[in-house]
């Protein structure tokens, strides 16, 4: 029997010997690129913040990408703007927490984990934000069978990962902090203002180390959303991540993350399904944008957000389709029911918005009439 051994996040269990052999679903971050990691710590000779692994400007190759003198190449983990990984990098070298918005889809949470694996080795800090997000996991719980037995101590007190992060000068995370109650929400003032947690039932409290510092992410697109006090945002500096700029770059992001997806799952490289990502992100970005990419047709955009996250999501079932059910070739039949399903997500609205789109548009495209006739099939 392997050894069990509680996950360090939320209190799960995995194995000891599923995480060594590698068998893991999704390896954190600090895994993933732990050779990448290693090699810029190597070469990195610029003075590095108290607790960080790496120089603020290793950070930023390490997200950005590049090659170092040795020849190690680093691969990119955001494609976008140079100057929005360097603000979002400097301030986490401050004393301020950064906030990480934008609508859905726009890699939040990919940045804020290569964030923290790179400043910190550890991306695993993290308070994941939901409608049900309880005060105790951004300050502390209790044990409560210790708690019965011999009142309030350290030993009975369960810390979260913001109070972990803070005495050891590492990088936390909070994820959807919009998503969070307003009133939890609020617990962060005194951690980002005071650097300091109060833990009143021992009188006691635990004060930040140099290197602490937090990462959140929100949007204010999504449904639920619960809108930050002015004077919890006054304490983040807020660092917007835009969708793609162009569909070159939105292709490429949907690329490389099929790519490492279908490795996770062990499904077979799909070069010739180039073609058929160009589709699913040319659907998305017209029917986003409410124009097509000649500027010449307006579009109804449909309710739901069709976000690169998305594009993604699509792109890797119709992998899995095409090799589990087809001949490994991704074809337009294999994304097909996919795009149907992020696009129509109100069956009333959105199945005229897709129809017209279908009929207008993609019908009458040079070399998309495979396209449409496996989207009128699935749509029928």
């Amino acid at each position: 029997m392997p050894e069990l051994i509680n996950d360090t996040t939320d209190g799960t269990q995995a194995t000891a010997e599923g995480a060594a052999d590698g068998q893991a679903l999704r390896p954190h971050a600090e895994d993933s690129f732990a050779g990448e990691l290693k090699a810029l710590a190597a070469a990195d000779d610029r003075p590095r913040p108290a607790r960080w692994r790496l120089s603020p400007w290793a950070v930023a190759t390490y997200l950005l990408g590049g090659t170092l003198a040795d020849g190690t190449v680093i691969t990119p983990k955001y494609v976008g703007p140079r100057r929005i990984v360097e603000v979002a990098v400097t301030t986490l070298a401050t004393d301020r927490a950064l906030l990480l918005l934008g609508v859905p889809g726009t890699a939040k949470t990919w940045v804020s984990e290569h964030l923290a694996a790179a400043v910190s080795g550890d991306s695993t800090l993290l308070v994941q934000g939901t409608a049900g997000t309880p005060e105790e996991a951004i300050r502390y719980g209790w044990n409560y069978a210790q708690l019965l037995a011999h009142g309030p101590s350290r030993e009975a007190l369960v810390p979260s990962p913001v109070m972990r992060a803070m005495a050891q000068g590492m990088t936390a995370r909070v994820e959807e902090l919009t998503r969070i109650p307003a009133d939890v929400q609020d617990t962060l003032i005194t951690v980002l203002s005071e650097k300091t947690l109060p833990i009143p039932e021992l009188g006691q409290e635990v004060q930040a180390v140099r290197g602490f510092n937090l990462i959140a992410t929100a949007n204010d697109r999504d449904r639920g959303v619960n809108e930050l006090s002015s004077a919890l945002r006054r304490r983040f500096n807020t660092v917007v991540l835009p969708l793609p700029a162009t569909p070159e770059d939105e292709v490429d992001i949907v690329s490389r993350r099929v790519g490492q997806i279908g490795r996770s799952l062990e499904l077979p490289p799909a070069p010739e399904g180039l073609e058929e990502i160009r589709r699913v992100v040319t659907v998305f970005r017209e029917l986003r944008d409410g124009l097509t990419t000649d500027g010449r047709t307006k579009l109804k955009s449909p309710s739901g957000t069709l976000s690169t996250a998305e594009a993604i999501s699509v792109v890797t079932n119709g992998l899995a389709l095409a090799t589990h059910f087809g001949d490994g070739v991704l074809r337009a039949g294999d994304v097909a029911a996919g795009i149907l399903g992020a696009v129509v997500r109100d069956p009333a609205a959105d199945r005229v918005v897709w129809q017209e789109y279908l009929e207008t548009v993609v019908r009458e495209r040079d070399g998309w009439k495979d396209f449409y006739r496996a989207c009128r099939e699935v749509s029928a």
